[in-house]
């Protein structure tokens, strides 16, 4: 059928092809006799009026008119009904599973269920029902078959689903013109014989070498190394820089070895269980593993130079834990960073021709797992795509022991894609010239569309989840399908044979002679003990160094410059009358006797590390205006919408400044702007949660990426995360950051953990991050951040301290402290609290003299010189208290106790003020929310309440 139609301000054009040539034909009925169609088709014609007249319009009448007399509209409208729904549900009768047979009496698919005869059907003229049919292709007849033939193979799709027409126009041009079939020559056809006997013979090497060992085995999906071979080499040749790969363990030696091009020495060694650890002098008596853990050979990620075609271009397999999909936001955030270029002032400029991703999943964790569609989420949001992702599914039907039925509520493991409008191919992983077909779509999909695109590979396992598993206890029946059935090596081998491509023998010989070179290999490193010299990654020497001194003070009056050009408008541009008179506020905000609150304190910091050529990243839900309506980065012109952002357009500034909110999703992107960040590591990246408890659900990227990176892989990060926390009285779910998790997960100078309570402070800490970016001693920065403090007007400070200052790990409460000789008590506090006790002790000077109040600013690395140095001073010091807001069991005590009775002099106390243990982080009544905080406060600050103080935290709560 022809695809022109009626232009589209025409009430006609919801038809075309033969369903026009009815309607015409119902109006022409009707304008004969109104009387002879229904009251509501009648009521339509009146309110469209004649058809359109178009040459477009006639020629599809015409065509119609074509068909032999005898042959009734409606059957032709059923054939191409017909022609329709093969390309829809084709899928269900394709011959996609290698070892299942697949009915192909599907009820959509046959003639007779659309009133269709094999006679009816050679009566109609093939272009009525396939407007581009092939020319040997001359009745319906002849194009159902042709039809049936393509979308019924060894390839099925799924394109019903992306709306926009003229990518599925498009699709089903290329799949029906047969274009992404590969002209592959018998040279072709040879290497990738050779391939895929390399991607077996490494399998059966290890096999028989390592005997029970696990390795996790590609066998099943074999195809996929040369399918990620072709990937690679198209979009090299394309122009693309930088290749990403994210995927599990299944296969992963595999593609180490023969796409990343990891020698076989080093992966035989790793079996052997040869050293990757390198000693590090300078630790000494802490051992050669202090701040390196390394991680098991399955786990490891690499980079490798590539040339094709005279194009040089970078391929990165990330690194990944075993929980699995997390890696797809960490290689989505690699692949923008590589896109972008942020020397210029303004939002980065991006290409997303510069490089891209490729993401392979497992059939049971793409539907099962939720970062999955988190991250499918991001595909097109203006802060996160990359020109569309590759999507794999490394499809061996089966999830460890569990069979599909009990995984997924789906039919196919890729169902979860259709909701995004990401195009669909099956592909039997047993049919390598399908496989590579499936590549060409997905790669020229990506190319023209800049979207993503999925491949869902169906294989099998040949062995169980890991080699050490027995299959066939869960899995009978299906295990003795696979025993039986050949690899796909062997079958292509016999293709081959068959086709005369290779002469009958050819493929034994070359598997021989795999496994020879394999045995080679094996020979140089069999011998080697466990002191052997083989290594793979290189252990920093520099890992476990502490920050050091960094001035980040800035000179007033620069910051005075700065700020002046902050409040700069374009003209015209109309600021929402009530921010502007709070933007107003920060005009003189640096001049003697005023302050700087924490948003305008974290604006000149912003402003003035662009100033110092250094990018900077930050997202969350509400960052672009801040949660608390404090930061204003992203100003909306309340006229006309317009965006403006002054930290574009200040002429200090040298380098880009990204700002995004964000979806509601935290483990996608705090993923992404993780792998941002170890891609772009000179950039400052920082991710804010809405509340700082948000961050639970992005937990596994804290664990196994952020804190433990680089113990494990090397992997430098110095990503920012702001957490705002404090209790405020507002429920369990909007007071804690959970900070006792970040602390229980800090060791060996992994990251730094900070809760501040001043602008100075928080200015410095951002000044001092960004200026070890890039560095050996760079770490995550892991800061608590206010709420109801953004506005207090305690946690100002003044222009002189951002002037003239610098960060401090630990401060003194002002005025207290002051009589040596008097103070018995030292009470230590962190963020929220420290400030509730400097109000309470406000003026209180001479009342208080028999303590003093620290607050302890940085509470990983822990402070204790300073500390200690302090506690030094106070001769008479008997009772050491730590307080808090959260409950005892939360909170920093857990981490902190231990520390402060190595401080406190001999003879001395460590007690603990603060909420009791509980279940829930804080309560839900905001009236004994109150009562509870003026509890700790006074018992804090009072010395004869104090005494009253248990260490196991107390139930004084009358």
């Amino acid at each position: 059928m022809s695809t022109n139609r009626p232009s589209q301000d025409s009430p006609w054009q919801g038809f075309y092809g033969p369903n026009l040539g009815y309607v015409i034909e119902l109006f022409e009925q009707y304008s004969a006799d109104p009387g002879s169609v229904d009251e509501e088709l009648r009521k339509q014609f009146e309110e469209w009026g004649p058809p359109p007249s178009s040459d477009e319009a006639n020629q599809e009448t015409a065509d119609i008119q074509q068909a032999p007399s005898g042959t009734s509209i409606s059957k032709i409208v059923a054939a191409s009904k017909l022609a329709e729904n093969i390309r829809i549900y084709g899928h269900l009768a394709a011959e996609i599973h290698p070892l299942e047979e697949v009915s192909k009496d599907i009820k959509l698919l046959n003639p007779s269920n659309y009133g269709l005869s094999e006679a009816d059907l050679k009566t109609i003229p093939a272009s009525l029902i396939w407007a581009e049919a092939p020319r040997d292709v001359q009745n319906g007849l002849e194009a159902i078959l042709r039809l049936k033939e393509i979308y019924t193979k060894s390839m099925a799709y799924e394109f019903s689903h992306v709306h926009v027409e003229e990518e599925q126009t498009w699709l089903n041009n290329m799949v029906e013109s047969g274009y992404i079939y590969p002209e592959m020559t018998n040279e072709e056809k040879i290497e990738l014989l050779q391939r895929l006997t390399e991607v077996e013979g490494f399998e059966k090497f290890l096999h028989k070498t390592f005997v029970g060992q696990k390795r996790f085995s590609i066998e099943g999906l074999d195809i996929l190394v040369p399918m990620l071979d072709e990937m690679i080499h198209q979009s090299v040749k394309g122009g693309t820089s930088n290749v990403m790969i994210g995927m599990a363990h299944r296969g992963r030696l595999n593609v180490l070895a023969h796409t990343l091009g990891k020698p076989y020495e080093k992966i035989f060694a790793e079996f052997h269980h040869s050293p990757n650890k390198e000693l590090i002098p300078s630790e000494g008596s802490r051992g050669i593993n202090f701040g390196w853990t390394g991680d098991v050979k399955y786990h490891l990620g690499a980079d490798r130079s590539i040339e094709e075609s005279s194009a040089a271009a970078t391929l990165t397999l990330a690194n990944n834990p075993s929980h699995l999909e997390f890696v797809n936001p960490v290689v989505c955030g690699y692949t923008r960073a590589a896109q972008e270029v942020r020397t210029e002032p303004g939002y980065p400029k991006q290409d997303v021709n510069k490089s891209f991703a490729i993401s392979i999943h497992g059939d049971a964790a793409f539907p099962g797992e939720g970062i999955v569609a988190e991250t499918l989420n991001l595909s097109r949001l203006r802060g996160y795509q990359t020109g569309g992702s590759v999507h794999i599914i490394a499809n061996n039907m089966i999830g460890f022991t569990t069979e599909s039925a009990d995984s997924r509520s789906t039919k196919y493991s890729s169902d979860l894609a259709k909701g995004y409008e990401i195009p669909i191919v099956h592909v039997n992983a047993d049919d390598p010239i399908a496989c590579m077909a499936a590549v060409a779509l997905a790669y020229q999909y990506r190319m023209k569309f800049q979207k993503d695109f999925l491949i869902d590979l169906i294989g099998y396992r040949r062995f169980g989840h890991n080699e050490m598993d027995d299959p066939a206890v869960t899995q009978p029946g299906k295990y003795a399908k696979v025993n039986s059935h050949p690899t796909v090596r062997a079958l292509f081998a016999k293709q081959l044979e068959a086709e005369g491509v290779i002469p009958e023998g050819k493929g034994d010989e070359m598997d021989n002679e795999v496994q020879q070179q394999l045995q080679a290999e094996y020979e140089k490193v069999k011998g080697v003990s466990k002191d052997g010299e083989v290594k793979d990654i290189e252990v920093p020497e520099s890992i476990v160094k502490g920050i050091p001194a960094v001035d980040t003070a800035v000179p007033l009056d620069q910051l005075k410059e700065i700020n002046k050009a902050l409040l700069e408008r374009p003209e015209g541009f109309t600021v929402y009358p009530k921010l502007e008179r709070i933007l107003a506020r920060r005009v003189n905000a640096l001049d003697e006797g005023n302050k700087v609150d924490w948003a305008l304190a974290e604006t000149l910091a912003f402003a003035s590390i662009l100033s110092d050529g250094t990018p900077i990243r930050i997202t969350g839900q509400d960052s672009e205006r801040g949660t608390f309506a404090q930061r204003h980065l992203v100003l909306h012109d309340s006229k006309d919408g317009k965006l403006f952002s002054p930290l574009h357009h200040i002429p200090q500034v040298k380098a880009s400044f990204g700002i995004h909110n964000s979806p509601l999703s935290e483990a996608s992107v705090v993923g992404f702007e993780y792998g941002y960040n170890v891609f772009a590591p000179e950039t400052l990246v920082l991710w804010e949660a809405q509340y700082g408890d948000f961050a639970n659900a992005a937990q596994v990227l804290f664990d196994q990426f952020v804190s433990a990176g680089r113990a494990k892989w090397g992997q430098k990060s110095g990503l920012v995360l702001l957490l705002p926390h404090g209790y405020e009285g507002q429920g369990p779910e909007h007071s804690s950051g959970r900070i006792e998790r970040f602390l229980q997960l800090a060791a060996e100078n992994n990251w730094t953990v900070a809760n501040l309570s001043s602008a100075a402070q928080y200015f410095h800490i951002l000044r001092r991050q960004a200026a070890i970016l890039g560095k050996e001693e760079v770490r995550p920065l892991v800061i608590m951040t206010p709420k109801s403090l953004l506005r207090n007007p305690r946690t100002s400070s003044n222009g002189e301290l951002l002037g003239n200052g610098k960060f401090n790990p630990v401060i003194e409460q002002e005025g207290l402290g002051k009589n040596a000789d008097k103070v018995k008590r030292i009470v230590l506090a962190t963020g929220k609290v420290a400030i509730d006790l400097a109000a309470e002790a406000d003026g209180k000077t001479e009342e208080l003299d028999h303590l003093h109040v620290l607050r302890v600013e940085q509470l990983y690395p822990f402070p204790k010189n300073d500390i200690k140095a302090i506690f030094e001073r106070y001769p008479h010091l008997e009772e050491v208290a730590w307080v808090q807001e959260e409950p005892k069991n939360m909170g920093s005590w857990a981490y902190i106790e231990s520390k402060l009775r190595a401080l406190t002099p001999a003879g001395g106390t460590v007690k603990y003020i603060g909420r009791p243990d509980r279940s829930s982080p804080s309560g839900g009544d905001p009236e004994i929310h109150k009562k509870e905080q003026e509890r700790i406060v006074t018992v804090a600050l009072r010395a004869e309440q104090a005494k009253s103080v248990t260490q196991e935290g107390g139930n004084e709560r009358d």
